[in-house]
């Protein structure tokens, strides 16, 4: 079944991670790092599908090898945090063939990236076990238009109310600032990003036939009653593909239990309002009877004999108009109830969940201290 993936990185070399490394890894190839001399062989790596690199206008043919492609981004960031790469993965749907796989991932790598001045690096992966993916490696650099890299940054000056360059006497230059030479960075990149793949993904889906389609936007956006799952990641994935369970393992079995019991509460209330609307339809009507019945009496009162000797026939007709299923009452209620208990589980697993982002946040500035300390 098809289903909405979509990560977003950045390799930096802040972070100790190397463009050449993740190229040779993501590939399966062998490739040498020439900005550290560590050959980096990746060929006996299984599940490699196919791999094809994708140019912009303005880039150097060479950049269609991988090797010279990721050396010559590694040559030209020279900071120690430089960001070398962005990456992109995505699920592709299995309902589609191969060559669909192919040609959705170019489509979307094209219109989003590489019309744009992106390189695109992409490397199919599918290991036969119905979870084909693609890793999508970008150039973060522009180029110019030689086929030079450019800048990624551009100065520009600061202009005061009527538009004039603001001079500063101390520095004896006219005052500027830094700002971004393209927009890839901006954070609304990542939602534009999501919608589209899920748009192409859906589109290609109809083409060839399929009711399946898949939708970008979180269970709460969608209005639906769904706790999200946990990414196992690669180590996770292959502990529990072995039997042994993981911390996040069990977090995923709980939600999802969790989710069939939102399901079948969810179904039996809306089972329960359609059975209370008809029973409020069915005791309205004998409402208006039994007003129409006592009117009736009202009208006859004066035939005290005719009266008495009829009220036990109008007494059983009443009877026979109290509704019937008066239980249904009662199951709404214990399901109320438990819908409750469903509610509390809910917040206590989001508890949880804030604690661990909470300690994870704690644990990434306590390490970006040390690693200020050090450098």
């Amino acid at each position: 079944m098809a289903i909405f993936h979509l990560s977003v990185k950045i390799i930096s070399r802040g972070k100790g991670k190397s463009a050449v490394a993740a190229s040779a890894y993501r590939s399966g190839e062998k490739i040498t790092s020439n900005y550290d001399g560590i050959t980096h062989d990746y060929t006996r790596k299984r599940g490699i599908a196919e791999t094809l690199i994708m140019l912009p206008d303005n880039a150097p043919i060479e950049f269609y090898n991988r090797s010279t492609l990721w050396n010559a981004v590694e040559k030209i960031e020279k900071a120690k945090n430089s960001q070398l790469a962005r990456e992109i993965e995505v699920a592709i749907p299995n309902e589609l063939s191969v060559s669909e796989q192919y040609n959705l991932v170019k489509e979307f790598c094209k219109m989003n990236f590489v019309n744009k001045g992106m390189i695109a690096d992409i490397c199919f992966h599918n290991k036969k076990d119905g979870n084909p993916h693609a890793h999508i490696m970008l150039t973060v650099r522009p180029f110019n238009e030689d086929g030079s890299w450019g800048s990624k940054q551009k100065k520009e000056y600061i202009l005061d109310e009527n538009g004039e360059k603001i001079y500063d006497k101390k520095k004896r230059q006219y005052k500027c600032k830094s700002v971004p030479s393209t927009d890839w960075n901006e954070r609304s990149n990542v939602e534009k990003w999501r919608k589209s793949w899920a748009d192409m993904c859906n589109t290609y889906l109809e083409k060839s036939g399929h009711e399946t389609r898949i939708d970008h936007r979180s269970y709460e956006r969608q209005g639906l009653e769904i706790l999200p799952t946990e990414h196992l990641g690669p180590a996770a994935s292959q502990m529990e593909k072995r039997n042994i369970k993981t911390e996040r393992g069990n977090v995923n079995r709980h939600v999802r239990l969790i989710n069939k019991m939102i399901q079948f509460y969810n179904g039996e209330i809306a089972r329960l309002k359609e059975e209370a609307k008809l029973l409020i339809k069915d005791v309205k009507d004998k409402v208006v009877g039994i007003a129409r019945r006592l009117e009736g009496f009202r009208k006859n009162y004066i035939f005290t004999t005719y009266a008495e000797i009829n009220n036990d026939r109008e007494l059983a007709e009443y009877r026979k108009l109290v509704p019937k299923g008066i239980d249904i009452i009662k199951k709404a209620y214990d399901l109320i109830r438990k819908r409750d208990r469903m509610d509390e589980e809910k917040r206590a697993y989001a508890e949880v969940m804030n604690s661990k982002k909470e300690k994870k946040a704690r644990r990434k500035q306590a390490e970006d201290k040390f690693n200020g300390l050090v450098s």
